[in-house]
């Protein structure tokens, strides 16, 4: 049995060191895990520490996940780990030859964050580029279409897993329409249901067997007036006509798509039927309302936590030289930032 903590959150950190009164806040709350950003990341030596800390305070094989994207979206950076151009960029510059790059080039990510403590990536991002793609997002996709970003976005996730670190899909149902960054709107998706399901939905139903997922903060108006991440109609469609069946964070809590307190925020999420209420500022007075209302984990959440984490491989073996050696023999020049 896999150790999974109690409270049905993952939350971030302040600092680049686990401050006494956060070990303090983790050992007693005891989240499913945590996530970290730039402000996190100093060097190697310094990550690794921070990561064991972070499991030393609640005991166990925590998950610790990360956005490491390539491009804007990438935490870990130069000049100790690798810089990668953003997806939509690769994919352009390299066509038929983008999804066995995309591949490599996720497995060299992978090692990177499995040799820091890492071993979950905040990838892919299976939304479908569109002309109203809001810039936050739309070199973040891996295509301009179903077929293009299925196939990108399974080479990405594959390569992950190859490597012993777990994809994050992400936004489900589907971010590609929204013209506003939920970081500081809420989008609303006036297409009908038929259109979404054909087109917008499609990348995740084909990845549906992937471990974990992440909501989009979006109003699909033909559902629900209310953010997929907080509306129990679109988490149905979720599970039910998209079948994604494994583990379901909410997209970050703080971005001002979602209104009301966190812990409002927070309790609509989890009555709608979202897994995980994922906190990420790493404000310790915010993490403990986030901490009043996400409550335990419950029977459903449990299994589908321990289907994902068995699915960690820490010991996969991952060949650096060859990966980067096939990568520069694609087309070296396009391939970094």
């Amino acid at each position: 049995m896999i150790p999974l903590g109690r409270m049905a959150a993952v939350f971030g950190c302040a600092g680049p060191v686990l401050l006494p009164d956060e070990r303090a806040f983790f050992r007693d709350a005891d989240p499913l895990g945590f996530i970290l950003f730039a402000r996190n990341v100093e060097d190697p030596g310094q990550l690794a520490r921070l990561t064991a800390d972070l499991r030393e305070a609640v005991g166990r094989d925590a998950p610790v996940l990360v956005d490491q994207e390539g491009g804007r979206v990438q935490r870990l950076r130069g000049p100790h780990w690798r810089e990668w151009q953003p997806p939509l960029d690769t994919v352009a510059a390299l066509g038929p030859q983008a999804p066995r790059a995309l591949y490599l080039r996720a497995q060299l990510i992978a090692a990177e964050l499995r040799a820091v403590g890492i071993d979950c990536n905040c990838a892919p991002v299976a939304d479908i580029a569109a002309p109203q793609t809001h810039p936050f997002l739309r070199n973040r996709c891996h295509g301009e279409d179903v077929a293009t970003v299925i196939t990108n976005a399974r080479a990405v996730a594959d390569g992950h897993l190859a490597a012993g670190v777990l994809p994050v899909m992400k936004h489900l149902p589907g971010h590609g329409r929204a013209s506003a960054d939920t970081h500081h709107d809420l989008p609303t998706v006036t297409a009908p249901a038929e259109e979404l399901a054909a087109w917008d939905f499609a990348p995740f139903r084909a990845l549906a067997d992937l471990p974990m997922a992440m909501t989009a903060h979006i109003v699909f108006a033909a559902y629900d007036r209310r953010p997929a991440t907080q509306s129990p109609e679109m988490i149905r469609v979720i599970r039910d006509e998209i079948g994604f069946a494994g583990l379901l964070l909410t997209d970050d809590l703080n971005m001002q798509a979602l209104a009301g307190t966190l812990a409002e925020r927070t309790a609509r999420a989890m009555a709608a039927g979202c897994d995980i209420a994922l906190h990420c500022r790493g404000d310790l007075a915010e993490m403990l309302q986030v901490a009043s209302t996400a409550g335990e984990m419950g029977n459903a959440t449990r299994s589908r936590a321990a289907a994902a984490l068995a699915r960690r491989r820490p010991d996969a073996p991952v060949d650096i030289a060859g990966l980067e050696a096939e990568l520069a023999a694609i087309r070296p020049a396009r391939l970094h930032g």
